[in-house]
């Protein structure tokens, strides 16, 4: 009898009851909140839910995460060697390249001026930065948590594995994402405050149409000069254009075809899953953690806000030819940020299509804040490789 009893103990204890914290119980509900977000109402799904299953795993489990043990010669977990590859920047590199083979930069080569409206919006990363530094948080770490104004969940993991500062990424991380999967509800309030409803009914002239020449040379041209202004760029604005290559050169289909769906997929489960994974409740219930998701709605704001108003300036310099609806865009979140554009220009006026005007500013963001990045990186004297 008593081996029966003791028996029963043991497998009492091994259970995750056994050891579970109400922090732990409150991270499992917030993992079980955002796959509802992802599954019921649709927001980001392809991130939210590895991200969310990632956050219910170590919270159960933490063990998952656990790094190796060289004097007892102990394996690591399974997701540490996941996170191993968000540390080394491999997976958003990666990420990059798969955004862009799915990319067509063509309404930004048919309308440069796009750049401008993609940079403007970057104002909210700085804006963000000097906010952190008052906040109390060294350079390094304001810098991390800046690039979420960028809404590009892959490059504040990628910064902030570039400046050390590993310990923000899971807030930084879920912060980036989730605001990222919330742009339909953050921007269009905005964008109504910040413009008239006769701004919004502007209606744009159709884009010129775009050679296969200057669709190819894009890429080239942008990864040259763009990396010889700041080499520091090179791992995400070169990925970034090496995919786009694949696709508009037309002599790589298999190689687009990879890029685009089964590399880019496996990459979104691994990088998910371990960025999931660092939510555990020691790491994520903490005073900094509310102090980024601050800092990260203030950066989303001030990103928008920046572009709106610098739409509002083109405009009047165009005489009225720019809606600037689309300066919103300018946020890196492809092509989500796009058709919020489109979506605000349409509830002015039924019969206005902005969504590939706005695709100039949005896919300007992307090179926008990869840009950004590398700016921090040569601030901080970091090496990109």
């Amino acid at each position: 009898m008593s081996y029966v009893v003791n028996t029963l103990q043991n497998l009492a204890g091994q259970t995750a009851f056994a050891t579970l914290t109400p922090g732990n119980y409150i991270m499992i509900a917030v993992g079980l909140l955002f796959l509802y977000l992802a599954i019921k109402k649709g927001y980001e799904p392809l991130l939210l839910i590895p991200i969310a299953f990632g956050m219910i795993l170590v919270n159960i489990y933490p063990d998952i995460m656990a790094s190796p043990n060289a004097e007892t010669g102990t394996a690591g977990g399974l997701l540490h060697y996941f996170y191993q590859l968000d540390e080394w920047s491999i997976l958003p590199s990666l990420i990059f390249m798969g955004v862009g083979a799915m990319t067509d930069f063509a309404p930004l080569i048919a309308n440069p001026i796009s750049f401008l409206l993609g940079a403007a919006a970057q104002f909210g990363i700085f804006a963000a930065y000097i906010f952190a530094i008052l906040m109390g948080f060294n350079d390094k770490a304001a810098a991390s948590i800046s690039i979420i104004g960028g809404a590009d969940g892959p490059t504040s993991i990628f910064l902030c594995g570039k400046l050390g500062q590993t310990e923000y990424m899971g807030p930084i991380a879920v912060a980036a994402y989730s605001y990222m999967s919330l742009v339909p509800i953050i921007q269009p309030p905005i964008m109504k405050l910040f413009t008239t409803e006769k701004e919004r009914k502007i209606k744009m002239q159709q884009l010129r149409p775009v050679s296969k020449l200057e669709r190819i040379l894009f890429p080239i041209i942008v990864t040259i000069v763009v990396c010889l202004i700041l080499p520091t760029t090179a791992p995400l604005v070169g990925m970034l254009m090496l995919g786009n290559l694949f696709k508009e050169s037309g002599v790589v289909h298999q190689l687009t075809e990879t890029a685009s769906n089964a590399l880019m997929y496996i990459v979104v489960i691994l990088l998910g899953t371990s960025v999931g994974a660092t939510t555990s409740a020691e790491a994520f219930l903490r005073k900094t953690t509310l102090q980024i998701v601050i800092l990260g709605l203030v950066a989303f704001a001030f990103a928008t806000i920046a572009g709106v108003l610098f739409g509002k300036l083109m405009c009047k310099l165009t005489k009225g030819k720019i809606n600037p609806l689309i300066g919103s865009a300018g946020v890196s979140a492809v092509p989500m940020a796009a058709r919020v554009s489109q979506k605000v220009g349409a509830e002015a006026d039924p019969t206005n299509f902005l969504l590939m005007h706005a695709m100039g500013p949005n896919v300007a963001g992307v090179i926008g804040t990869a840009v950004a990045a590398g700016v921090f990186m040569a601030i901080f004297g970091i090496s990109a490789f």
